[in-house]
């Protein structure tokens, strides 16, 4: 059945049902990431893993959708078929280097939304402005430039790492800023980590972002992107062993990914103490409780 299920279907029962089940707050940090389900390739027919893209509510905790990135494509083409039919006005919208690409910002911006995107070297000449322009910055001590700073310290297991988050706001210098719909400032983040018995490393990263100011808000979302990471894909390999899914006919290997995300969005609202995968258990064992996971 689930190999015949056209998947734009189940897709439309799903973004509905969590659209009746949770309601976004204003400011809601939603993170947009890719993830291949690495054993649903078919080597006889000369198909390839399936690569899925969601979108995570940071603080509600549940998948807001998907949308499988087409065969020879990358997640640039499907990250807009994943934002129609999502509602993020007043969100902010989190997307890793991939994303940062114009007409993305662009769709985010007339959405209603803000945008936070991590910016690499594909955006080349982009990168080296900005990155110059915080080397500059650093050096003058940030002298007559409009930023803002904020800092945290996370400590624990022999480890202290050390975030010092940066906006400027002289972005209107910078290469094709113009093109860069609703841009209003660019960030970095400087981590420096700390092992006992290790030298200290230091990691910049470079953002653009529409958020007119509030560096406070600029740290919880960029924060709140790696709740994707952590709290879904890892989910989905811990709990539900969805790379070991040999699941590969036709349209099964996608509906079989939503599924999965329809059972941790339950697994997340069931109020009671303990993990996922303990919860997830109980409930092939208890019928009680089982009932009790698919009413919260």
């Amino acid at each position: 059945m689930f190999a015949r299920l056209e998947p734009s279907k189940l897709q439309e029962c799903f973004v509905s049902w969590v659209k009746a089940i949770a309601q976004l707050s204003e400011g809601e940090v939603i993170a947009i990431d890719g993830k291949s389900v690495r054993r649903s390739y078919d080597k006889g027919k000369g198909k390839g893993a399936i690569h899925m893209v969601s979108a995570w509510a940071n603080e509600n905790r549940l998948v807001l959708g998907q949308v499988k990135v087409a065969d020879k494509s990358n997640e640039i083409t499907a990250i807009p078929q994943l934002l129609d039919i999502l509602d993020i006005q007043g969100c902010i919208v989190t997307i890793d280097a991939m994303g940062a690409q114009k007409e993305i910002a662009k769709q985010i911006t007339e959405q209603g939304a803000d945008y936070v995107l991590s910016l690499k070297g594909n955006q080349g000449n982009l990168h080296e402005d900005v990155q110059q322009l915080f080397d500059w910055a650093s050096q003058t001590d940030f002298k007559d430039i409009e930023h803002e700073v904020y800092q945290t310290i996370d400590k624990g297991h022999g480890r202290l790492e050390n975030r010092r988050y940066y906006l400027l706001g002289n972005v209107e210098h910078l290469v094709n800023a113009h093109q860069w719909t609703g841009l209003k400032r660019v960030g970095m983040i400087e981590s420096e980590r700390h092992i006992e018995g290790k030298p200290t490393t230091t990691e910049r990263r470079y953002y653009l972002t529409s958020l007119d100011g509030g560096v406070e808000r600029f740290a919880g979302a960029s924060r709140g992107h790696w709740g994707i990471e952590n709290r879904l894909h890892w989910s989905l390999d811990v709990v539900f062993h969805e790379d070991d899914s040999r699941i590969r006919n036709d349209h099964a290997p996608e509906n079989m990914t939503l599924i999965r995300k329809i059972a941790l969005n339950l697994l997340s609202k069931e109020p009671s103490k303990g993990s996922k995968k303990r919860k997830r258990l109980k409930a092939g064992w208890d019928n009680d409780f089982l009932i009790e996971v698919l009413l919260s």
